[in-house]
């Protein structure tokens, strides 16, 4: 078998990955399925550290467009998260994955508050990591907060599992004849404005030159092959 190429990563989640087919709130199967997705990279020893998205309950920027006030609307979504968020630790939990929730917004709670030298502690004691609540900030996405939290603990790479096999130059569920692009560098998805994170997020991973695999989480074993350094979905590099 091949060994792992990573030793720390962050996995995002949308929220919208949750759901399955049901068009709302978490599906029971789709969140034993992701569990077991990542226990097969946690069996490997390597340390994973997630975010998960809201959309699946609640998306601020949606609400602000109908008239919510848009730091209101956020905070709503920062929230939702939460509630994925616990979601997934339950179901990792009860696959022997010690798992830890940190939020950027306090809540005592139900999860222990955003403490980077506590995080990556938890990450050397083999425990999973779930950082919810984005980055506490309206007007930033999970996108945004997941580029963020990957900096921090100095993650090797950025995990975006999709519900398509990588980048496409348009969306393939719109345009038949969209291209996949296999390898692409952060400032052509910027020029281009490719709708894989949003442009902060892609900004802040330029910055600091965080490589990003995009990849399809409905394939059974994708998450693995990654981990594994085959060639599996999209790259985006400096």
């Amino acid at each position: 078998m091949t060994p792992p190429q990573y030793k720390r990563v962050l996995l995002k989640l949308s929220g919208e990955a949750l759901m399955g087919d049901q068009g709302f709130g978490i599906s029971p199967d789709v969140i034993k399925y992701v569990a077991e997705e990542i226990r097969s990279i946690f069996d490997l020893g390597i340390q994973i550290a997630i975010v998960v998205g809201g959309g699946n309950i609640f998306r601020g920027i949606a609400a602000s467009s109908f008239g919510m006030d848009r730091s209101s609307a956020d905070h709503m979504g920062m929230l939702a998260t939460v509630i994925n968020s616990l979601a997934l630790q339950d179901s990792l939990e009860k696959r022997g994955i010690a798992t830890r929730i940190q939020t950027a917004i306090s809540m005592h709670e139900v999860a222990e508050p955003y403490i980077l030298r506590r995080a990556v502690r938890h990450l050397e004691k083999g425990r999973a990591v779930i950082f919810a609540a984005g980055t506490g900030n309206p007007y930033f996405t999970t996108d945004t907060a997941a580029v963020l939290r990957a900096q921090e603990i100095h993650a090797e790479i950025l995990l975006k599992a999709t519900k398509v096999d990588g980048l496409y130059d348009s969306d393939p569920f719109v345009n038949k004849d969209a291209v996949f692009l296999k390898r692409i560098k952060y400032m052509e998805v910027l020029e281009k404005q490719l709708r894989v994170m949003d442009m902060t997020a892609i900004s802040l991973a330029m910055d600091n030159n965080l490589p990003l695999a995009i990849f399809n989480l409905k394939k059974k074993g994708n998450m693995r092959k990654v981990i594994c350094g085959e060639d599996i979905g999209t790259r985006i590099y400096g």
